[in-house]
């Protein structure tokens, strides 16, 4: 029986994970559950799993939260703030945590976990985009294990090798990582349109049922741009080893392409249920609530490469990842303000991409090594985005 705690329950990742969860009730218990302004859903999750605690982010949501919780009869103790994600993340009773909290408010009860040596399914990208090698290393210091819960991620997880070297490709015979990409609604759409992109358009993906901002992220393929730089950091890989391959059909998750010519892919459903049953029962099989393919009813797999005029944010990523620390931090900050700003309407769908660059253009480079330096970094470049939006409108 393991205990979980999951962070940000109510998010898409979060959803899916109580599903599967719901499945093996004989082999997962849940701990805490957190979120932050969906309340109802919140309170609802607790009635179902049963928690021991429930962990509101937002302090000022506290009595709302109570009242709900007292309506509907929950038993279970409500706790709120930072500093509870914090220690529901890192209590001694806890086997697992599923870091699902979208964004940089993620890296703080992630790393937590990390620092307490908990099996750390990690969702979210933001805290490894930030602080980089210091949170591999803390990990390895700390005896946690990481298992990658991104579809992408995960694929190349299963694709390596047992005896896979972190850091030395060469080592297991590994020539390449390729990360594949569905290209998000917009792959087909005329350049020339891209001004009149609306929320409502950005915010519906082909394929991938996923909380709003991170589906204006798979629009601009900063989502792909965020998967790389975590690639690199969780296999310990240059970034000219990984290569993006644009995959409507989002069939095939990742590959890995070896020395002796072979290519080994991780092909199913585009459902998340899937990488995250992989990452609970890891490694063992479970049952995740996903139907097989069906081979003979599957569509035909096309792959491209993406242009770098329509996926701006993908090579902005790419170059910060070569950049460094401080530029990847930089640039997941931003791109938060910027995504936040398209989506209340403040900017257009291509200002994303302009607040991302000229952001990183008008920061100086700096050494990012502690905790303190890459909360300091992420506020100086939320603060310029912040300028760079004002100066747009």
């Amino acid at each position: 029986m393991q205990t979980i705690t999951i962070l940000g329950s109510t998010g898409s990742i979060g959803c899916n994970t109580l599903d599967v969860v719901s499945r093996h009730p004989d082999k997962y218990r849940v701990f805490a559950i957190t979120g932050n302004s969906q309340l109802d859903l919140l309170v609802q999750q607790a009635r179902q799993c049963a928690p021991r605690y429930v962990v509101v982010a937002d302090e000022q949501r506290y009595n709302q939260a109570r009242a709900l919780m007292q309506e509907q009869g929950i038993e279970a103790e409500l706790l709120c703030g930072a500093q509870a994600l914090e220690d529901v993340s890192s209590a001694p009773e806890v086997d697992a945590v599923m870091a699902a909290i979208v964004g940089a408010a993620g890296l703080m009860p992630t790393m937590a976990a990390v620092k307490a040596g908990k099996r750390v399914l990690l969702a979210n990208k933001e805290a490894l985009v930030m602080s980089g090698d210091l949170f591999i290393d803390t990990a390895r210091q700390c005896g946690a294990t990481i298992l990658p819960i991104d579809s992408e991620h995960n694929a190349i997880f299963q694709c390596l090798p047992t005896n896979f070297e972190y850091g030395n490709l060469a080592a297991s015979g590994i020539q390449h990582l390729l990360l594949t990409g569905s290209g998000g609604p917009f792959r087909q759409r005329e350049l020339a349109t891209f001004n009149d992109i609306t929320v409502a358009q950005a915010c519906s993906h082909p394929n991938w049922d996923m909380g709003r901002k991170i589906t204006v992220d798979s629009a601009t393929m900063m989502n792909k741009g965020l998967e790389f730089i975590e690639a690199c950091r969780l296999f310990g890989t240059r970034a000219d080893q990984i290569t993006v391959v644009l995959h409507p059909q989002s069939t095939i998750h990742s590959m890995v392409q070896y020395t002796d010519g072979s290519v080994l892919a991780q092909m199913g459903h585009p459902d998340m249920r899937t990488p995250i049953a992989y990452g609970l029962a890891y490694p063992e099989r479970i049952d995740a609530g996903v139907a097989p393919l069906n081979f003979a009813t599957l569509a035909d797999l096309t792959f491209d490469t993406p242009c770098r005029e329509r996926y701006p944010n993908l090579y902005l990523a790419i170059e910060a990842c070569q950049e460094g620390q401080w530029a990847t931090t930089s640039l997941n900050a931003a791109n938060e303000i910027a995504v936040e700003a398209f989506l209340q309407e403040q900017i257009g769908f291509c200002d994303i991409a302009r607040v991302n660059q000229e952001t990183l253009n008008k920061l100086e480079p700096m050494p990012v090594c502690s905790l303190q330096q890459i909360l300091e970094q992420d506020r100086v470049a939320r603060e310029m985005a912040t300028s760079v939006i004002r100066g747009l409108s």
